[in-house]
């Protein structure tokens, strides 16, 4: 399992102060508002940022950090993702799961290794998992209790059921 979960991606600078834009990329945005620190994913290092303000726009995140006064000094981080150590993650309901858990998974059909999961799409109904399978090529299987049978995240592995016209 991951030690630490992405809540945001840096997406562009806000203004000239040390702004920066957050694409969220946890379910509660609002959350943002109780953090008190992030790690920035600079890709060689991950740097213990001091949140300092928070503000909504769209569907963005504004923050300011702590020491970053200038547009200068944050804008080399566009693109980079902000994370949070699990334990400071939120908590989850009975049957659901970090994306990041789910990353990876060998899914099976019964007893038969079916792919791997790739990715996760958000709709609006549901979440749908993308899985790379090893016959079908790529195949979306939406995250319905008729459809996933079990996830074993220890284990990483998942079960599923084809429903008809699936694939």
């Amino acid at each position: 399992m991951e030690q630490f979960l992405q809540v945001g991606v840096i997406s562009s600078t806000h203004g000239i102060r040390g702004e920066v834009k957050v694409f969220p990329t946890t379910d509660d945005p609002v959350r943002f508002k109780k953090l008190k620190k992030v790690l920035l994913d600079t890709g060689n290092e991950r740097l213990e940022l001091e949140i300092q303000s928070v503000k909504f726009f769209k569907q963005f995140v504004i923050l300011k950090f702590r020491g970053f006064d200038s547009i200068n000094d944050i804008e080399k981080y566009k693109g980079k993702s902000l994370l949070v150590p699990r334990k400071e993650a939120v908590e989850l309901e009975e049957n659901e799961y970090y994306i990041a858990d789910l990353i990876g998974m060998e899914v099976f059909v019964g007893e038969e290794r079916f792919g791997v999961l790739k990715d996760v799409m958000e709709t609006g109904a549901n979440e749908v998992y993308i899985i790379e399978s090893d016959r079908h090529g790529e195949v979306l299987i939406p995250a319905i209790r008729d459809c996933i049978l079990d996830v074993d995240v220890a284990g990483k592995t998942m079960k599923i059921r084809l429903l008809d016209g699936l694939i």
